[in-house]
């Protein structure tokens, strides 16, 4: 019945959008500039006043400022612990704060430096909630931001339930996980917490089984999940873009929700045989990736670094709870073994009957007021990387933008800036370019 419901609210988006003119793909503008300077993993970039580049690199665990033409200028927060500007232990987040000054969020240290419009660090504070200081420093999975009050928006938890006591004689119990996730804002000076919205995150389900040998938990993974994401904008206004039938809802400085109309998207049907193709290139891939995640670990081990890096933080995360260890047989799952434990898949039924919009992670706010939304959207024949939406702030499709090759954009400047990372089988690095002009 869901599905059906589903489809139908699919068909009459589509036609509702059909009265809208999709504007045309156009290429990205060449870039004009490139850093030399390579990157473990970039997280968020932050563009100052004198057109220098403040890189949050989470895989290295630096701070980097570059010059205005890309090349190296000083490492403003470092990985070596002990010293005032220590980066930290973990990854951390970079948000575009008050004026030109940026804020570092330390999750582990539960601390945030307050970097001035040069780069430098200008003191250090607390983190407002010690114990959000984990979701809020996440900058792999949620891009934090400033509201037009000055407080900093970011993902809540969904739910804080340990799993259910178990009771003698009964199997053991874990708790539902949730479907959708509270966006929270918080007051740096009264540290006063309110929920803006919630928004939809992929569900995972856990399979529990006990015998004899104890409990074994599998969380059975899904690579096309139907999800919302979010944005602040650069006036402060928050952006939620709604995956069920790909519009933009508007939370207002104060409070209240605009509903923007629905925006063109040709909408791909799967059909059984594309979603089980789905699902064994999601599988092959998983495999591929902890394989060479694991091949990268023993490599830098050896050499006495800190291990695989975590990536740039631009694409999906997958935390995956599993006890299970040894040849798994069912359809749609990756058999255990060196590389790690069995990894269940959902069924191809369980796949949406079209394919979704956007994936997680996928909004980004310039600062032009638009918001730019990577989709799922292909040209035949093209071998340039991701179509971006942009929309505007009545929430209409402006204008459809793709990037070349191995690029993801990762942030923005004044007038059209676009920054981008690109990555080969070894580094990455920056690019900047424009946004093509009409």
């Amino acid at each position: 019945m869901r599905k059906l419901y589903f489809t139908a609210l699919l068909l009459a988006a589509a036609a509702a959008a059909s009265a809208q003119q999709a504007p045309p793909v156009r290429l990205m503008n060449a870039p004009d500039a490139s850093s030399p300077h390579t990157f473990g993993g970039v997280l968020a970039v932050r563009q100052l006043p004198d057109g220098k580049l403040l890189v949050n690199d989470g895989g290295n665990r630096q701070l980097v400022l570059l010059g205005p033409t890309l090349q190296p200028a000083a490492i403003v927060a470092d990985s070596v612990s002990g010293s005032p500007s220590s980066y930290g232990i973990r990854q951390g987040s970079l948000i575009a704060y008050v004026g030109d000054s940026s804020l570092f969020i330390d999750p582990a240290g539960l601390s945030m430096f307050v970097i001035g419009p040069a780069g430098t660090i200008a003191r250090v504070a607390s983190v407002p909630r010690s114990q959000d200081a984990a979701t809020l420093g996440a900058q792999f999975s949620n891009n934090p931001g400033i509201d037009s009050q000055g407080r900093i928006v970011y993902r809540g938890l969904p739910g804080r339930g340990l799993p259910l006591p178990q009771t003698k004689g009964q199997p053991f119990q874990f708790p539902d996980p949730p479907d959708s996730t509270p966006l929270v804002r918080v007051d740096l000076a009264t540290r006063k917490l309110d929920t803006a919205a919630f928004y939809k995150i992929p569900k995972v389900k856990m399979n529990i089984t006990q015998n004899e040998r104890g409990i074994m938990m599998m969380s059975e993974i899904n690579p096309m999940p139907l999800v919302d994401d979010w944005a602040v904008m650069s006036d402060g206004t928050v952006a939620i873009v709604r995956g069920q039938d790909f519009h933009v809802d508007w939370v207002n400085a104060d409070g209240s929700l605009t509903a923007a109309p629905k925006i063109p998207f040709d909408w791909q049907h799967l059909a059984d045989d594309d979603k089980a193709a789905v699902i064994d290139s999601a599988r092959k891939a998983f495999e591929a990736a902890r394989a060479t995640a694991a091949a990268n670990a023993q490599t830098q081990g050896a050499a006495g670094g800190r291990g695989a890096s975590p990536g740039d933080g631009t694409g999906q995360r997958m935390i995956v709870m599993n006890m299970a260890v040894g040849e798994a047989t069912a359809k749609g799952t990756a058999a255990g073994g060196p590389g790690g434990p069995a990894i269940t898949f959902v069924d191809a039924s369980d796949l949406p009957d079209y394919r979704p919009a956007f994936s997680a992670n996928a909004a980004r706010a310039d600062w032009d007021d638009n918001l730019w939304i990577r989709t799922t959207a292909t040209r035949a024949g093209a071998i340039a990387g991701p179509i971006y939406d942009v929309v505007n702030r009545k929430g209409e499709l402006v204008d459809r933008v793709q990037v070349p090759a191995g690029r993801q954009i990762i942030g923005f400047g004044k007038g059209g800036v676009v920054y981008m990372v690109a990555r080969d089988d070894k580094v990455s690095w920056i690019e900047r370019a424009h946004r093509p002009i009409e």
